[in-house]
């Protein structure tokens, strides 16, 4: 009886469990990742979706000329550790805090935003593929190729216009 029951209840579970798909999209900045994410995003809105950038490392004691120095594409740039704990998390069934990464000021706000699981996390940003401790937790890998010279006129424009970038600070920032 008590193997039937634990029979009964092992198949119960399998049945109802729900697995979390991990979707990582990487990309060259500029390639149309975040466009690819948000359609992606669009067609399934259930789906959650996190930005790699959410997680460029606080800054905040420098001073803004020192974080606006900052070379924000290298790996040393970012919270992997925090990334991964958060996408565990998810993966888990938990609610994660996110960060809120502030390009005008380089640096992030107090705030976080409370991200709930969901059944598909979709994740985006340049170096989700080369960190293997990240890159493994995803189930698909997308990486979006475009020609660098298209890359660099959307990374200008984006710098630009939504991030208090003059084309100076842009072009030092890409000579990197």
């Amino acid at each position: 009886m008590l193997r039937s029951l634990l029979v009964f209840y092992c198949l119960s579970i399998s049945i109802f469990a729900k697995e979390v798909i991990f979707v990582g999209i990487a990309g060259g900045t500029g390639s149309g990742k975040t466009t690819l994410a948000q359609q992606i995003h669009q067609a399934f809105p259930e789906a959650i979706l996190i930005s790699q950038d959410s997680y460029y490392k606080n800054h905040a004691l420098l001073s803004f000329e020192e974080r606006s120095r900052i070379n924000f594409d290298h790996p040393n740039s970012l919270e992997f550790t925090l990334l991964k704990d958060h996408l565990i998390d998810l993966k888990n069934g938990l609610p994660i805090n996110q960060p809120i990464y502030n390009f005008h000021l380089h640096a992030r706000e107090k705030e976080t935003i409370r991200v709930e699981p969901a059944d598909i996390v979709l994740v985006e940003g340049i170096l989700l593929l080369a960190a293997p401790e990240i890159r493994d937790l995803f189930d698909i890998k997308i990486f979006v190729d475009t020609d660098e010279d298209i890359r660099v006129l959307r990374r200008i424009d984006r710098d630009i216009k939504e991030r208090s970038r003059d084309f100076t600070g842009v072009f030092n920032c890409l000579l990197k």
